[in-house]
């Protein structure tokens, strides 16, 4: 449904976003993370063809994607990072005015079902200047709805929320994604991205990594134990780095913590060994590192794990 190659955007010699090559499958929720300045943002103004690249291609749908291109700007949703609108106008006007503007057919009824669905109908003619943040989220999504796009453009829509109106703002993206919607969420929610992404895409001004949070995780963190034991963990670190299997061992507290090609055939036997050895074993557990650590090391520019038979 989305399509860049080789996507590159100067700024006064400043390279913004370089090269990026990437897709956002039909019906699919991408989650684009990266830091300030990685370009993030720049990469939504260029799919929504506000701006034009310095160099590179950008397919909509199939179709090439140009600043005099607004039919295709009118298959996408834009959810700026601080949306803005006409303070004193009610929201049921905003929305109307956005209607006429993208040509939507009876725009007052469509306003008003958008109201309905995201939950602002009974504050339908109050001044937006009386709304909440969380609330002014909501209308924003629904002014990005007006005309049916198949596609979403999202920046940051819960950033600043409250942990409820945030929870709100979820709720809908999920439903959104469950209507078949194409959307590409850019967050510095890692939480969210992980929750609400079929795919994580991480950018820093070039694109660092593509896959599924599983597979992010298989290739830079791989598959770990952690055995708690009941005295000096210290004393079986050498009988834990002897075992076949084992790719590194770290401590956490009484913890050692096992990174293993497969856990299925070695956690069994290094249980074993450590038992003979006199390891005084509370529990093992599988780990999982979570979004958060696998995105720093990718950040960080730190080595995918080698590829084990």
């Amino acid at each position: 449904m989305i399509r860049t190659e080789d996507l590159t955007r100067r700024y006064n010699g400043t390279l913004a976003l370089d090269r990026l090559t990437m897709e956002v499958r039909e019906g699919e929720l991408l989650a684009l993370l990266g830091p300030n300045g990685a370009g993030k943002t720049t990469t939504l103004r260029l799919l929504l063809g506000l701006i034009s690249p310095t160099s590179g291609r950008i397919w909509i749908a199939g179709e090439p994607m140009t600043p005099a291109r607004h039919d295709l700007r009118r298959r996408i949703g834009y959810l700026p990072e601080t949306p803005g609108f006409w303070e004193r106008l009610s929201a049921l006007q905003n929305l109307e005015i956005y209607a006429r503007l993208y040509g939507v057919p009876d725009p007052r009824r469509r306003a008003m079902a958008l109201l309905e669905t995201f939950g602002l109908a009974e504050r339908a003619r109050e001044a937006v200047a009386t709304f909440s943040k969380g609330m002014r989220q909501r209308l924003a999504l629904a002014r990005a709805l007006l005309p049916h796009p198949p596609i979403l453009l999202l920046d940051e829509p819960t950033a600043g929320l409250d942990p409820e109106a945030a929870r709100e703002v979820r709720e809908l993206l999920q439903r959104l994604k469950g209507e078949g919607r194409t959307i590409l969420l850019c967050t510095h929610d890692l939480e969210e991205a992980e929750r609400l992404g079929d795919r994580v895409a991480i950018l820093r001004t070039r694109l660092l990594a593509l896959d599924t949070p599983a597979r992010l995780r298989a290739r830079w963190s791989g598959a770990a134990v952690a055995i708690e034991v009941a005295d000096d963990p210290t004393r079986y670190l050498p009988v834990v780095r002897d075992q076949p299997g084992v790719q590194a061992v770290g401590l956490r507290g009484a913890q050692i913590e096992v990174r293993v090609t497969d856990p299925q055939a070695v956690t069994p036997h290094l249980v074993r060994r450590l038992v003979e050895a006199g390891a005084p074993i509370l529990r093992v557990t599988p780990v999982e590192a979570s979004l958060e650590e696998i995105y720093l090391r990718i950040v960080r520019g730190e080595p995918e794990l080698p590829d084990t038979p």
